[in-house]
């Protein structure tokens, strides 16, 4: 895991006692090595799949569902309390209806998650129960970065996947939040009232590179996921006969495959 290095902590004093402001500094690094694993680089190119979409979803549903279960879980402790905003921001609800889009009623038995998504949520309930003024770094890295470009991707999704409505894009709305920008300064204002001792602000800067660093294990692991998947459905495409595969969705296929393969290292976990 990265740490923060000389460099940063200069950039960081130099930009005095605003806790946004010093993890900006800290995750600068790390931010541009997550803006570059393939996953991101297909949404950049627009040329984000069917399949990369899904399985991304099913990922962030059980990362946000650890976040949001321990942040409900610490709503009224001191560290969590300035920036606890479920009307506004929670994406449980979001996620669920998107998946239920896409999978049907019986989503929950077909969610599938890689070994990365499991550590990413295992910390959260770590943190949670453990020391809750570290979930601030967890809930400002993801909650701030999808309302920032959640409209943006949004589009993107729609139009790569070719989505003729907004169904199946209910993760990047945020109907609670009128103006964006306006809220982004409330949050970050409520951020930086969180009273901390010099070393709880070490462990949240500390935490939010480990936020990253976590996301971009998923990003690998989902992206490792889909390879395989890709190039067993090929396999498979060629043995079959042209009669029995366009009965089947590439999705539940991949899908069938990715379970298949969990004996085998993957580390895939059925929920």
């Amino acid at each position: 895991m990265e740490t923060v290095n000389s460099g940063q902590k200069d950039d960081m004093q130099n930009l005095g006692r605003d806790l946004s402001e010093q993890i900006k500094a800290a995750t600068k690094e790390i931010h541009v090595r997550a803006e570059n694993t393939q996953l991101m680089l297909s949404y950049q190119k627009g040329q984000i799949t069917l399949p990369q979409y899904k399985l991304l979803l099913c990922s962030l549903y059980e990362i946000y569902k650890a976040l949001e279960e321990e942040m409900d879980r610490n709503a009224s402790h001191p560290g969590v309390a300035p920036i606890y905003f479920p009307q506004e921001l929670a994406r449980l609800e979001t996620l669920e209806r998107d998946l239920e889009h896409f999978f049907g009623q019986e989503w929950q038995k077909r969610v599938i998650i890689p070994a990365a998504t499991h550590r990413y949520t295992q910390r959260l309930r770590k943190i949670g129960e453990s020391n809750p003024k570290l979930l601030v770094a967890h809930a400002y890295t993801r909650y701030l970065g999808d309302l920032s470009g959640g409209q943006i991707l949004g589009k993107i999704t729609q139009k790569s996947i070719g989505l003729s409505s907004g169904e199946g894009l209910s993760f990047f709305s945020f109907p609670g939040v009128s103006s964006p920008n306006r809220f982004k300064q409330l949050y970050r204002s409520r951020m930086n009232s969180i009273e901390l001792t010099k070393e709880e602000r070490d462990g949240v800067l500390e935490e939010a590179i480990m936020a990253f660093e976590l996301n971009i294990q998923v990003f690998n692991d989902l992206q490792k996921m889909l390879s395989v998947t890709e190039e067993a459905y090929g396999d498979q495409e060629k043995a079959e006969t042209p009669a029995t595969i366009p009965s089947l969705s590439i999705v539940q296929l991949s899908l069938g495959i990715c379970v298949a393969l969990a004996t085998v290292g993957m580390g895939i976990y059925v929920f």
